[in-house]
């Protein structure tokens, strides 16, 4: 049974991380339309809904867990993207790419000193490798790279706030039914979200809701790339740990690349293939246990 877990659990994170991956085309073409808080406000309304009809059951919390909730809401949905999208306009993407994806190693350290899980040496091993992998990916033959403090630092944020979610949805264990938790978890990102959006002050146009491109891509942010993607995340941290589905976050400039070479037909360099394959060799070095002494 545990041999089965955990190979669900690597589904589940490696079937996230291709959605994830592609979910940057669908907020491109969105962007022509509307903010990217007015995105990530409608993709968590289109979650919620759909899972409140797939699980149609109240979960009674304390005020000490609704806490909890409004934390993971913060740190997993408005904030994050808030930090990440912000990111993108003071500094250049791949600088973005690349300092989200040390997210894994911050969960690491972050899991280590909150008593969730030890920190192993075969998750420094992977990080090292993979981390190098994903230079080569983000770079794809380029290497531009400029240093942004403002943004450089709120992408940082952005890791770190994927880390704090990742150790609070352990602490979030108690309750089984991952899609009750998730929907929770998404109604308090979409009430956090929705501040920033009245703060913006920009109009929201109903008219392109009629295009189906534009319903399309909303659907697909806010039902897979948000509800069932959520739910599935949060179900491989039961099976796997959130350290060992972290490390899957590296893959994901690499499902970029590839999306945007079928989607968007830009090109992959050979860097990038060789990124790849360090990535891999990363993702399962930090999967290895470590040997005891």
């Amino acid at each position: 049974m545990k041999n089965r877990d955990k190979l669900l659990g690597i589904f589940f994170a490696l079937f996230t991380i291709a959605v994830w991956g592609s979910t940057f085309i669908s907020s491109k073409l969105l962007l022509e339309y509307y903010t990217p808080s007015q995105i990530m406000l409608t993709r968590f309304l289109l979650a919620y809904a759909a899972l409140w009809l797939l699980r149609p059951k109240k979960l009674a919390l304390s005020a000490k867990q609704e806490l909890l909730f409004l934390l993971l809401g913060l740190s997993g949905c408005s904030v994050y993207f808030y930090t990440e999208n912000t990111a993108l306009t003071f500094t250049l993407a791949s600088n973005v790419s690349i300092i989200v994806a040390a997210a894994p190693i911050f969960t690491a350290i972050l899991a280590h000193f909150a008593g969730v899980e030890r920190f192993r040496a075969s998750t420094l091993w992977g990080f090292l490798i993979a981390f190098a992998g994903v230079i080569l990916v983000v770079c794809n033959g380029t290497f531009v790279l400029k240093l942004n403090p403002k943004g450089d630092l709120l992408a940082l944020s952005a890791a770190a706030c994927w880390a704090a979610y990742s150790v609070l949805m352990r602490k979030a264990g108690e309750f089984p039914d991952s899609i009750l938790v998730t929907r929770r978890v998404l109604f308090w990102g979409a009430v956090t979200a929705l501040p920033i959006v009245l703060l913006e002050g920009a109009a929201y146009p109903a008219a392109p809701l009629l295009l189906p491109v534009v319903a399309g891509n909303l659907l697909f942010l806010g039902l897979i790339g948000s509800g069932l993607c959520y739910v599935l995340w949060n179900k491989a941290f039961r099976l796997l740990g959130v350290v060992a589905t972290n490390n899957f976050i590296y893959l994901n400039p690499f499902i970029t690349i590839v999306a945007a070479r079928i989607f968007l037909n830009e090109p992959v360099s050979p860097l990038a293939l060789l990124g790849a394959a360090l990535i891999t060799v990363g993702v399962v070095a930090a999967q290895r246990p470590s040997r005891k002494a």
